[in-house]
Order: C-alpha cells, then structure tokens, then sequence
C-alpha cells in the first residue's frame, strides 16, 4: 500500500513537473526575466536529445525515462516513445501518429530555442 501511493506521487510529479518544463521550453522566452533561464532550459533539452541520444536513443529524455520507470512499476506498460504522445493520449484521450507528434515536437522546440537565441543575443542590441 505505501509502495503504491509512492508510485502514485512519483507519476503525479512527473506529469507535472515535465508538462511545466515542456510549456517553459515552449514560451518562457517571452517574458525577459525568464529569458536566460530559458536558454538554458531549452539547450539542455537539446543536449539531452542529441548528446545523451547517442547512447539512449534520438530524443532521449531522463524526464521521460524515470516516468516510464515508474509507470511500469504500477503496471502500466506500452509506452509511447514520445512523452508528448503520452500527454496528449492521458490528458487529452487523443492517439496522434507518432511521426506527427515527433515533427511537431521538434519544430516547436526549434521555434522556442531560435527565438530564444534571437531575444536573448540579438534583439535591441544598437550598432
């Protein structure tokens, strides 16, 4: 019983807390006291996909990898390869294909670190 109510938090705190950081990495460039923690925020995540994505696979999250660990200990198995994939099927009841959801992942967080590059470097910087 008290194995499974840690299980519970855990899950809970990582829906949470990933979603938080995904909707961060989308938009926190915007708001300019957020925008230097942005940038380190949505490089991480493209280390975390790129250089540990080596090893573990393209997109490689630890986020993700300790959530499924989780999930797996409560029973639940066949886990998407996209966390996005499983918010949208767990919050939203939808099944999107996965290349679908993987091409939008990937542009938007491109979107998110170009703009971030370009508000955190570029903008209003006088000649």
């Amino acid at each position: 019983m008290e194995n499974s109510l840690l299980l519970d938090v855990g899950d809970y705190f990582f829906t949470i807390f990933h979603s938080l950081l995904i909707v961060f990495n989308l938009f926190a460039w915007i708001w300019k006291p957020l925008r230097k923690w942005h940038l380190w925020t949505i490089s991480l995540t493209f280390a975390s996909w790129g250089i540990l994505g080596i090893w573990y696979g393209w997109g490689y999250c630890p986020l993700t990898d300790w959530h499924w660990d989780i999930l797996q200990k409560k029973g639940i198995y066949n886990l998407p390869n996209s966390y996005i994939s499983y918010l949208i099927a767990r919050i939203l009841k939808l099944q999107l294909p996965a290349s679908m959801v993987d091409t939008l992942t990937l542009l938007l967080a491109l979107a998110a670190l170009i703009l971030s590059i370009w508000v955190n470097f570029f903008k209003n910087k006088k000649a």
